[in-house]
């Protein structure tokens, strides 16, 4: 056997570098790095030696430079992927919360945190977290819980194994999630003879699993019993490429279809198929079409409580529910009929079966009435000195969009507004709404321009999320990654300030005048976002937004637009309610009256729910 003597980090380095995606590229694109103690001497000389063969690039915040990585696998379609190294400590703990966003998004992200040394000679090192009563746990445990597949490598032998499971599973469609490989900082130095065939290229596919013939035939005549059935559409879609196949099944079977939040832009907006999205953030001709369905058929969703109303849409007494997912998890949820499947491949199957049924579709004036909505909420206000809404400004973004256009966000009020009003071309949209995490999207925007260089990537921030993670906008100017970021500025967490008024609280601790302060807060984002090199200009209205997006699309950096908005509105129309506890005893009044309207809604709540 001819072997190679290398570093444990050198191996690793060559090894990632000849994983192959479908398409003959990279799977692991790069490497996002933050060096410090525990990875700068082993892994760093590493990537040092292979920069030009396997890319290196820096980040500014662990946290957003993972984002970066998971955003660029979710706008590839989980065909392409990233890695991130930190050092032991705070470096590593940095990035849980997004191997949280990325095991709860299912997309792939592999995570090579430094560790503590494995001789343990030195202990306790810099940074190490000593468990008194275990002497093999480190920081990096943090991650087991968010991690679909944690290995430890205490010796450098242990990659030949651990890489491979990595891999297996980021490229797995139903186990899709991040890998944590928590990587001694002792072991990256070490040598050893690793076998030439352990580094042959290797073509990594994503298999499309068939269905159970038992199960295809139960959701068959479960569809053929319906006299309303209604499509889900989940990212499972997407992920899948079934949105040609999802289209064609649709109007063939005049079958509606609704869109969750990681679905919506599977099908065009103005597919006659499409009755809008779905849920608390949705439209009424959606949600109508919901409510007296028959039959639900999740495809490639796992029915978050925003997507199902917190199981309080579904309210045909007759509902059955049929979920369509790769992963039997999602597809055995509240008692559904299962279908596990990829879905794309489960389309074709049941639309051989059902060749000849065509169902009634919706009223078409339930779409006539919510574009009408729409149009009104994304009207250009009229010249005054009131402060502009979300709606409008995202009407502005929407009148400047070209089919080229990619529109972003994921907390706060861009998620509900965006997924109800924007019409989405074919792949035009991408939100991180199943952790919500805010902070994802300037470094979002980041990572889909990266997957998606021809796309014209537009990020919508408020400036609560601005705040909590904005450094990756500096690591955009130095790579030269343009997009454009639009800041709405409602001084403070406009969204959260609406639940909570909504749930019968004092507006308290989320608009910056609401919250303690001596000095009252102004903060000039122009100035900042400029600061870190990107062009940076103040809109003094919707029309004048409208007007500079345009003016700065096209540029080698990106382009930051701060507007002034008005924190209290949101599009009343449609919609759906959403659970959140309201306190039983109060001496508000308010609240009491909230609790009451809780207490209503809950006792319509589906049992099986």
């Amino acid at each position: 056997m001819t072997t190679v003597r290398l570093t444990a980090a050198q191996a690793m380095v060559r090894w990632l570098a000849n994983q192959q995606a479908e398409d003959g590229t990279r799977f692991i694109e790069g490497i996002w790095a933050i060096f410090g103690h525990g990875n700068v001497a082993g892994l760093g000389e590493a990537l040092h030696g292979a920069r030009d063969i396997f890319p290196t690039w820096r980040g500014h915040n662990e946290q957003t430079m993972a984002h970066t990585a998971i955003a660029y696998a979710k706008a590839s379609k989980r065909r392409k992927a990233m890695a991130v190294t930190t050092s032991i400590g705070p470096g590593a703990t940095n990035v849980v919360t997004a191997a949280a966003l990325a095991y709860v998004n299912r997309l792939p992200v592999l995570i090579i945190p430094g560790d503590v040394f494995a001789n343990r000679a030195p202990d306790p090192v810099l940074q190490q977290v000593e468990d008194f009563a275990d002497g093999t746990v480190s920081a990096n445990d943090c991650f087991r819980p968010v991690s679909r597949y944690f290995d430890r490598i205490t010796r450098p032998e242990h990659i030949l194994t651990a890489l491979p499971r990595a891999l297996r599973v980021m490229t797995d469609p139903a186990e899709c999630g991040p890998v944590t490989l928590a990587f001694c900082q002792d072991v990256q130095a070490e040598a050893y003879d690793y076998p030439e065939s352990f580094f042959t290229p290797k073509v990594w596919r994503i298999r499309r699993p068939e269905p159970d013939q038992a199960e295809l035939e139960a959701a068959i005549a479960a569809i053929k019993a319906a006299k309303a059935p209604v499509i889900v559409a989940g990212g499972g879609v997407i992920y899948s490429g079934a949105e040609a196949t999802l289209a064609a099944f649709a109007a063939t079977h005049g079958i509606p279809v609704v869109e969750t939040q990681a679905g919506k832009s599977a099908l065009a907006h103005d597919h006659d198929m499409n009755f809008g999205p779905v849920g608390v953030t949705g439209a009424s001709s959606a949600n109508t079409v919901c409510e007296t369905a028959d039959l639900v058929i999740g495809l490639g969703t796992r029915f978050q409580d925003f997507t199902t109303g917190s199981w309080s849409l579904f309210k045909n007494p007759a509902r059955r529910l049929l979920a369509i997912n790769v992963q039997a998890y999602d597809a055995g949820k509240h008692g559904a009929i299962s279908l596990v499947a990829d879905a794309r491949v489960a389309l074709e199957r049941l639309g051989a079966a059902l060749q000849g049924l065509r169902f009634a579709a919706p009223d078409a004036a339930l779409k006539a009435d919510w574009a009408a909505a729409k149009a009104a909420v994304k009207a250009t206000p009229a010249a005054g000195n009131a402060l502009p809404t979300d709606m409008q400004v995202v009407g502005a973004v929407q009148r400047a969009a070209t089919p080229a256009t990619v529109v972003m966000g994921a907390a706060g009020t861009m998620p509900g507004e965006l997924h109800k009003i924007w019409d989405a071309a074919p792949g035009g949209y991408h939100m991180e709404y199943g952790f919500s995490c805010m902070g994802y999207e300037i470094a979002g925007a980041l990572g889909i321009k990266m997957a998606r260089p021809d796309a014209d990537v537009v990020c919508m921030v408020g400036d609560g999320s601005y705040m909590m993670a904005n450094s990756e906008l500096a690591t955009a100017v130095m790579m030269g990654v343009p997009f454009t970021v639009v800041i709405t500025d409602n001084r403070g967490y406009g969204c959260i300030n609406r639940l909570q008024k909504h749930t019968g609280g004092a507006p308290f601790n989320n608009l910056l005048d609401d919250s303690y302060h001596v000095n009252p807060s102004a903060i000039d984002f122009v100035a900042h976002a400029g600061s870190m090199g990107a062009r940076a200009v103040k809109a003094g209205s919707v029309a004048e937004l409208e007007a500079k997006i345009l003016e700065l699309r096209g540029g080698r950096v990106p382009s930051v637009i701060v507007i002034d908005t008005d924190p209290g509105p949101s599009t009343a129309a449609g919609g759906t309610w959403w659970e959140v506890g309201v306190p039983e005893v109060s001496v508000r009044e308010s609240v009491r009256a909230a609790r009451a309207r809780y207490e209503e809604m809950k006792a319509k709540q589906s049992v099986d729910g």
